[in-house]
């Protein structure tokens, strides 16, 4: 397989409930995806020795984002932000002590000879905020962001992404369990 000329279009979002610092749940599709947006965190530094910048360092926190979707499936509402649903009522409700879960966060990049796919390890989302509005003459769904940050892991993995190299069988099975590195 060649190497994308071009890259465009993100589809196939999916995310997986981190169980432990090495571990997730089974990933799930999150359907709509309209944007995705990633910037690095991090540091520079530069050390000045024999009057010249001697030596430069830039530190990798990871990115900070947002993520535009159609909606969110119910159940990262569950999974993620920890609401809970009455048993006869099956309303869902946020409660303000639940602690938002880390996850992972997998996705594709389309490209002109295959799609590139990704995984963002230790991922964490704010709660969406919500705007209602009135229908006029025309029909534009509503679409809502949330923001994202994807940390370093304690063995500082924070992305990984396919190729023109990897193995069909991984690129394959990329959602079936989060992709490790031995």
């Amino acid at each position: 397989m060649s190497e994308n000329k071009v890259q465009f279009g993100i589809k196939n979002v999916h995310y997986a409930p981190m169980l432990t610092e090495s571990t997730w749940g089974t990933p799930k599709p999150i359907h709509g995806s309209v944007a995705l947006n990633l910037n690095p965190i991090g540091e520079s530094g530069v050390f000045y020795a024999d009057n010249i910048a001697y030596f430069r360092s830039d530190s990798n926190e990871g990115y900070e984002g947002d993520i535009e979707v159609a909606t969110l499936p119910v159940d990262f509402y569950k999974d993620i932000y920890g609401y809970e649903e009455g048993s006869t009522s099956k309303v869902l409700v946020e409660n303000s002590n639940k602690i938002s879960k880390a996850f992972a966060l997998l996705f594709e990049e389309e490209g002109d000879t295959s799609g590139t796919k990704y995984v963002g390890y230790k991922c964490t989302a704010s709660r969406p905020k919500k705007t209602f509005k009135t229908k006029g003459k025309g029909f534009e769904p509503q679409t809502l962001s949330i923001s994202l940050k994807f940390d370093p892991m304690e063995n500082g993995n924070v992305i990984a992404f396919t190729q023109s190299t990897t193995p069909s069988e991984t690129v394959q099975n990329w959602y079936t369990k989060v992709f490790e590195e031995v």
